[in-house]
């Protein structure tokens, strides 16, 4: 068996190992949701926008998983293109499941997660993108956004009416209503 080969068949061992281990401030049996990503220079890129894995793992020169803690929100695109443009753009506002939550099979996302926002078409994604924006510029953190202001968002675009803006009020009544008991 040649070194290249070795090396290709003990990828996967490797990946399958690492995925089921929970970084060191976290108990060894926290769940992780394994999410996919990809880079394809001309053609194809699977990213987050936002969110912070508890641990990244590379699996080749152009794929990458993020493992994230349960309760984590993240941000995913996806962009495809051909010959003649773009073909395909996608943003999914999700968010990681503890073993208890209902989950959506989403691909590329293991074991699932909650979605809690899915735009599709060029216009759509902008917009949200144009929204995450917003709220940087605010100095507030994407991951630290109510989750029912991104389900509000979707309702929104999949209603075709005004998207709402994410203020400093709303993101302080959301802290304060997490606060209580």
């Amino acid at each position: 068996m040649t070194a290249s080969a070795l090396s290709a068949s003990a990828l996967p061992s490797i990946a399958i190992t690492a995925t089921h281990a929970a970084p060191s401030s976290q108990p060894s049996s926290a769940p992780l949701t394994r999410v996919s990503l990809a880079y394809i220079e001309p053609r194809f890129k699977l990213y987050l926008r936002f969110g912070e894995p508890a641990r990244t793992l590379q699996l080749d020169r152009w794929r990458r998983c993020a493992m994230f803690m349960p309760g984590a929100i993240l941000c995913r695109v996806r962009w495809q293109a051909n010959d003649y443009g773009t073909i395909r753009w996608q943003l999914m506002v999700m968010q990681a499941a503890t073993p208890f939550d209902a989950v959506q099979r989403i691909p590329g996302v293991q074991p699932g997660a909650c979605l809690l926002l899915h735009a599709e078409g060029d216009a759509n994604v902008r917009a949200v993108l144009e929204r995450i924006d917003g709220i940087e510029a605010l100095g507030i953190t994407a991951i630290d956004v109510s989750p029912a202001y991104w389900r509000t968002l979707a309702n929104r675009l999949a209603a075709h009416l005004s998207l709402p803006e994410y203020t400093a009020e709303r993101h302080a009544a959301w802290l304060a209503g997490r606060a209580l008991p």
